[in-house]
């Protein structure tokens, strides 16, 4: 590693990264060894502990050790760093830094999050790049000028807030210019459940409402991908435990929202299935799931906690949501992009805009409890761009305007 990469290292980065690459060398021995058990059993080698696909003799002995070394080396390295943490210096993170983080949180956020690594992000407001403490006092002194309007954006899978900008346009900067709104951003570990996310969003807005200098008349919601499902799935929430915000939501607006699941992820599915078909292959397959639980929500779209936790819920071709509807009094606005030159062509019907389907983007389905029946005037579509390019296109940005204006 360089310089340049040491540079953007907080001193809790190295004990954070010292823990990850032991859970890796833990596992993948754990891999390792199931093969073999599953090969020895094939031919007849009896000295395998079945129960606990460990292998037993010689070769469990090395297993073991591999493990017990790996593990006593990351204690006593955790010990040291956490003893020195206080006289590194610590000069924030920066924006590659974040970036690095928001992915890691994307691919295994909920590992993170589950063994208390620090890189596991937390979700929180923030505005101008700095959180956002939601206390009155707090919120008066960061947003002097607050107007009665808040727009509140929700980035997607593996992005952070820093992710809005993109070839020099911010969507949440420029509406503040041209509309009397202002705008707070949503960091989040989108490797946590999407319902595990939009309960917590849920309970933030309502508190970002109650912090708010002055009283709020209108609140929009903005997502990104992934960030269009953890709104709806807040909102659901929200309405469930009876909170007060909902009440001031007058959209939410999704930009190449998957609501109807990735086929990528559904792919993925698929390959865990094949791997898992014959006893030797069955312990890989473990590396085929190195996948959060927020990228397996994307293989349909989940939003509640019963939709992933129905018993058929990981089995390919099983979709196993409950019917999510939007209250009646929301404006949904849905956009979605193709690398299609125009309606009808090949990409547009199978591709979309790369990652997630037209059909998804726009709440189309076969089955009418699940799809979202949303007005064509309340629909964008766009071509010749892709799933990223929803961030930063001046097109993109000018019909969320119009749209957000007849709104607020």
């Amino acid at each position: 590693m360089d310089n340049a990469a040491l540079s953007h290292l907080r001193p809790s980065d190295l004990r954070a990264l010292t823990q990850l690459i032991s859970d890796a060398v833990v596992g993948g021995t754990d891999v390792a060894e199931a093969v073999h058990a599953a090969i020895a059993e094939r031919l007849g080698i009896r000295w395998i502990e079945r129960d606990a696909e460990r292998m037993g003799g010689i070769s469990g002995l090395v297993y073991r050790s591999i493990r017990d070394i790996t593990n006593g080396v990351a204690r006593a390295s955790n010990r040291v760093l956490h003893r020195t943490e206080p006289l590194l210096n610590d000069n924030g993170s920066s924006r590659e830094r974040d970036a690095v983080i928001a992915i890691l949180n994307g691919v295994l956020g909920d590992y993170l999050a589950a063994t208390g690594n620090p890189l596991a992000l937390s979700m929180h407001l923030r505005r101008g790049g700095q959180p956002l403490a939601l206390h009155p006092n707090r919120v008066a002194e960061a947003l002097p000028h607050a107007s009665s309007d808040p727009v509140v954006w929700i980035h997607g899978l593996c992005m952070n807030d820093t992710h809005w900008t993109r070839q020099g346009h911010n969507h949440a900067t420029a509406i503040e210019r041209d509309l009397p709104v202002t705008s707070v951003m949503v960091r989040y570990n989108t490797g946590l459940h999407i319902s595990t996310n939009g309960q917590t969003l849920a309970t933030l807005l309502e508190r970002l409402v109650e912090a708010w200098p002055k009283p709020v008349a209108q609140l929009a919601l903005v997502g990104h991908s992934m960030g269009g499902l953890v709104a709806r799935s807040a909102i659901h929430y929200a309405t469930e435990q009876g909170l007060r915000w909902p009440q001031h939501l007058s959209t939410l607006a999704c930009l190449g929202t998957p609501h109807h699941g990735a086929p990528l992820e559904r792919g993925g599915g698929w390959i865990d299935y094949l791997l898992g078909t014959t006893a030797v292959s069955a312990p890989l397959a473990r590396l085929g799931q190195i996948r959060s639980d927020g990228i397996t929500d994307l293989r349909y779209g989940y939003l509640r906690d019963a939709d992933w936790k129905h018993p058929k819920a990981q089995q390919v071709g099983q979709d196993t949501r409950t019917p999510t509807p939007l209250p009646p009094h929301i404006r949904p606005y849905l956009m979605a992009v193709s690398t299609g030159a125009h309606r009808g062509d090949l990409k547009d019907r199978v591709l979309g805009d790369g990652l997630v389907p037209l059909d998804s983007a726009l709440g189309r389905h076969s089955d009418s409890d699940l799809a979202l029946p949303v007005p064509r005037e309340q629909q964008w579509v766009g071509y010749n761009m892709n799933h990223f390019d929803l961030l930063g296109a001046y097109t993109v940005y000018r019909a969320l305007r119009t749209h957000l204006a007849g709104t607020l």
